[in-house]
């Protein structure tokens, strides 16, 4: 016997749907040493926003996402704005402006990478990446 299909309303589950955005670059003054206080360096960051992608995969509606945009330009002001002395710092803040761009998303992770760590050996990039929820 085949039971009828269910819906449940989109506030009733944990979004499973994400919003994947790679490679934002942008330029900031952050970390510990002297010079990285003075001398803009570039980041790098991945985001994944997690929200429920039903309404706006029926609707072909901007208003029913989110704005890829507003996410990335609040994420570049973040990263261009007041001085973090950690990666993990500047990552909560990243996190907390693309949540607050993009209402809709009930989640983000964020990759953060710092593209030419000043470390005295040979290393590609630093990074952390956290996840966040809008309910804290």
């Amino acid at each position: 016997m085949d039971r009828p299909a269910t819906h449940r309303p989109a506030t009733d589950r944990p979004a499973t749907d994400r919003i994947e955005l790679r490679g934002l670059r942008a330029v900031g003054t952050h970390g510990v040493l002297p010079e990285e206080r003075e001398r803009p360096q570039p980041f790098e960051v991945d985001l994944d926003l997690e929200l429920d992608l039903t309404a706006p995969g029926r609707s072909d509606d901007l208003d029913d996402t989110a704005d890829y945009g507003a996410v990335t330009q609040a994420v570049a002001g973040a990263i261009a704005g007041e001085h973090s002395d950690l990666l993990e710092h500047l990552a909560e803040r990243i996190a907390a402006a693309a949540l607050a761009a993009a209402p809709r998303a009930e989640a983000v992770t964020v990759t953060l990478r710092k593209l030419r760590p000043p470390v005295p050996v040979s290393l590609a990039t630093a990074g952390v990446t956290i996840r966040r929820t809008r309910a804290g």
